[in-house]
């Protein structure tokens, strides 16, 4: 296939050549010339972005370090599956082999829709996770949105929707809590950590205390539901059997059952033992206003250098399309 460059006359070739060639040179003398574009667009990005890392409200971290109770194995009817389920297999009854690892459990239910709803609700945090925008610096209490809350007269301000009514739903602060607050799990060394991010530190603190807490009161209750459970059916089993072997089953299973249950009573660290308390924080963790800054600056200059090539990319299009002209009527 021929050159499409050999078709033209030899006046249009040099045009062409030079269209589609980019010398570096120009490239750096264009940005030399157009420097005062990209500092002023660096300065205008600083300005920007010193703007809005000053306006961001400061967001204190409290986070708690957690190991799993020594109560957290062994309870349900698995703990003596191993020892008597060959026998209780006899009778018709299961007792399971796996053991449930309620730290593992434990996690899940902090991060269930139901648990956060009922945590926020009992808490009353609903204005503070919705209708808060910071906190005061000197004082430390909260500033509300007056377009949302009325803290007057205690009422939302929320226009209502199809789906939604003023006052938050339970979805709404689900979202909105786990946004500032998460608990998450090393498998390898099995330990966990309960964090909340908020404008307040004395709230942030106070929020992964009772989030502990809730949660070991919360799989205490469960367990002692099911124990109790558990000891109900085994006596209805006790009573059905006259078989010797079978009763020793039962009532061994009955006794750690009780114990189970009285372990939870008497505990209250019953799934987590806090190792690292939550302590108020006494420094942001957020915003990052340096580097906001810094990104901003960034951002602008590189909008400039943009802006410097793109014009020289249309002047130089526009001059070679004069040339190509010019050489085009000789």
């Amino acid at each position: 296939m021929n050159d499409s460059k050999s078709t033209l006359p030899p006046s249009w070739q040099g045009v062409v050549a030079s269209d589609d060639e980019i010398d570096l040179m120009e490239l750096v003398a264009a940005l030399w010339r157009g420097k005062w574009w990209i500092l002023a667009t660096a300065t205008l990005g600083a300005v920007i972005a010193v703007g809005v890392a000053l306006w961001l409200p400061n967001v204190y971290r409290a986070e708690a370090l957690l190991a799993p109770s020594s109560e957290q194995q062994g309870g349900g009817l698995s703990a003596l599956a191993g020892q008597f389920g060959g026998i209780a297999s006899l009778a018709g009854i299961n007792l399971g082999s796996e053991k449930a690892d309620k730290t593992a459990i434990a996690v899940e239910i902090a991060k269930s829709r139901q648990f956060v709803s009922q945590f926020v609700r009992r808490h009353q945090l609903e204005v503070p996770l919705i209708a808060a925008i910071k906190a005061d610096k000197k004082t430390g209490e909260l500033i509300i949105n007056g377009d949302i809350y009325d803290s007057q007269h205690n009422r939302w301000l929320r226009p209502a929707t199809l789906n939604k009514t003023s006052a938050p739903t339970d979805q709404e602060l689900v979202k909105a809590f786990n946004a500032i607050a998460s608990i998450s799990l090393d498998k390898k060394s099995g330990l966990a950590t309960v964090s909340v991010e908020y404008y307040s530190p004395q709230m942030a603190k106070q929020w992964v205390d009772w989030l502990v807490s809730d949660l070991n009161a919360t799989m205490k209750a469960r367990d002692q539901a099911e124990t109790a459970r558990n000891i109900a059916y085994l006596k209805a089993q006790l009573e059905k059997t006259a078989v010797a072997d079978m009763q020793t089953v039962f009532y061994k299973l009955i006794e750690e059952q009780t114990k189970t249950q009285m372990l939870a009573e008497v505990n209250p660290e019953y799934v987590f033992k806090t190792l690292d308390p939550a302590v108020v924080p006494e420094e942001k963790a957020k915003p990052k206003r340096a580097l906001i800054a810094v990104l901003g600056t960034v951002l602008g200059g590189m909008a400039g250098v943009l802006i410097v090539l793109v014009r020289y990319a249309l002047r130089r299009r526009e001059s070679n399309t004069t040339s190509l002209a010019a050489s085009k009527d000789a």
